[in-house]
């Protein structure tokens, strides 16, 4: 008798690790199957990640982008949520062990983990420039932030003041890109008045890129006008500046000549690359050069067809190109798993994967936005009105979407921030 005869006679077990995207609709898409499925996070939440930028620079409070994850599934009678941290897999054994020593077997593993910073073996600077891919890190990003401008305000030294009101953010991607324009606003309207020794409006925000040009992803004529809108805002971009080096102090600029050039700012943020979650090690599969898996076409894993890989994770082409690292494209990866999985236990082969690319999107700041979809290229106005009803739309629960509205509502107004609140040591 075939393994997938015997799994269709029995209730067979899927394991979800990961509440993301890809892990959360895979686990939401298998609601009517006949299957039992556990879904472990280290968190209890589950994030929308596209709106952390908004949560680290104080135009958002955590829950407004989060909910928890016992409550999104608290109908889906199949699953049971766990919080934990897998330590390791064992794929040929079925089963995961924990980080507090407990073991999970499964019938069928879908891995969604997504991917962490990459300092491109700089480990070292994590600690002087942060990253943003949790709450935690936009909770830290935040923390910073506004304890540069109280620490402008107490200090007599007019160099030591110009290094707290200085932020470099390394990386003219999407999350780079939202982070420089919002801060941008943040010092020239936001702060205004509210200081009386160090005046927000001299903050200096640098955006890094190493490459030549700001959101590298999109076409070329919309990475312009982004840094046309931008430089309006007060940003310095400077492209083709690569990171040498970061510390508590400051960063090192290396030039195309080589010339070395001193950046000192107390603020440095990272931006610049994504490293897949270190579990893809586990699965003695193929790797690319990020550490993402190489899958088959149906998103399983060729050394262990009962194991199946989602979201940031994957690495997988789809029409000639590889899958894009976004949203959009983890919820599709996620609800293929599950049609997967459900043909699996028909007998049927699994369909292959089909990315559909709706476009992308990326906001600079008030109004000010790049949309590119189905080949319509759109800036300004009318892209941030896209942007924002495309990033309210797709928000978990009726509540996070009002709360949203109401305070973007608010901040469009009044330039106000509602949550300038700083937290943590």
């Amino acid at each position: 008798m075939s393994s997938m005869s015997t799994l269709a006679q029995k209730t067979p077990h899927v394991l979800v690790i990961g509440g993301g995207f890809a892990g959360l609709w895979a686990t939401r898409a298998l609601r009517r199957a006949p299957v039992r499925i556990t879904l472990i996070d280290r968190a209890n939440h589950h994030v929308f990640q596209p709106l952390l930028y908004q949560v680290a620079t104080a135009g958002l409070s955590a829950p407004n982008i989060a909910a928890p994850l016992r409550h999104i599934l608290r109908r889906q009678k199949n699953v049971t949520v766990l919080l934990g941290e897998v330590a390791n897999i064992e794929p040929a054994a079925k089963r995961v062990r924990l980080a507090d020593g407990r073991i999970l077997d499964f019938d069928l593993l879908v891995l969604a983990t997504g991917a962490t910073h990459a300092y491109f073996g700089h480990d070292d600077w994590a600690p002087h420039a942060p990253g943003l891919k949790t709450l935690d890190d936009a909770l830290e990003i935040r923390r910073r932030l506004l304890t540069a401008f109280e620490r402008a305000e107490a200090t007599d030294d007019p160099e030591e003041r110009a290094a707290w009101l200085r932020f470099a953010i390394v990386g003219a991607g999407p999350t780079g890109v939202e982070l420089a324009g919002t801060l941008a606003e943040i010092a020239r309207h936001t702060l205004h008045g509210e200081f009386r020794r160090a005046d927000p409006r001299r903050a200096e925000v640098l955006l890094l890129e190493a490459g030549p040009r700001v959101l590298p992803c999109f076409p070329e004529d919309l990475s312009e006008r982004a840094r046309e809108q931008l430089r309006k805002l007060g940003v310095d971009v400077r492209t083709g500046a690569p990171v040498a080096a970061i510390d508590a102090d400051g960063a090192t600029l290396r030039g195309a000549n080589g010339v070395e050039t001193r950046i000192a700012a107390r603020t440095v943020l990272w931006a610049a690359g994504v490293a897949a979650s270190p579990l893809a090690r586990d699965l003695g599969a193929t790797l690319d050069r990020a550490g993402r898996v190489r899958t088959n076409a149906d998103l399983s894993v060729p050394e262990h067809p009962h194991v199946f890989v989602a979201g940031d994770l994957a690495s997988i082409d789809s029409g000639g190109k590889p899958v894009p690292g976004v949203a959009p494209a983890a919820k599709q990866m996620g609800r293929h798993v599950a049609r997967a999985i459900l043909a699996r236990l028909r007998g049927e082969p699994a369909p292959e994967f089909r990315y559909r690319d709706d476009g992308q999107l990326a906001t600079i700041g008030r109004m000010a936005a790049v949309v590119e979809m189905h080949g319509v290229k759109l800036s300004g106005l009318l892209a941030w009105w896209l942007w924002l009803s495309a990033h309210v739309f797709f928000l978990i629960g009726f509540r996070n979407r009002l709360v949203v509205l109401i305070d973007w509502a608010q901040a469009y107004w009044s330039y106000q921030r509602s949550a300038r609140i700083i937290l943590g040591a």
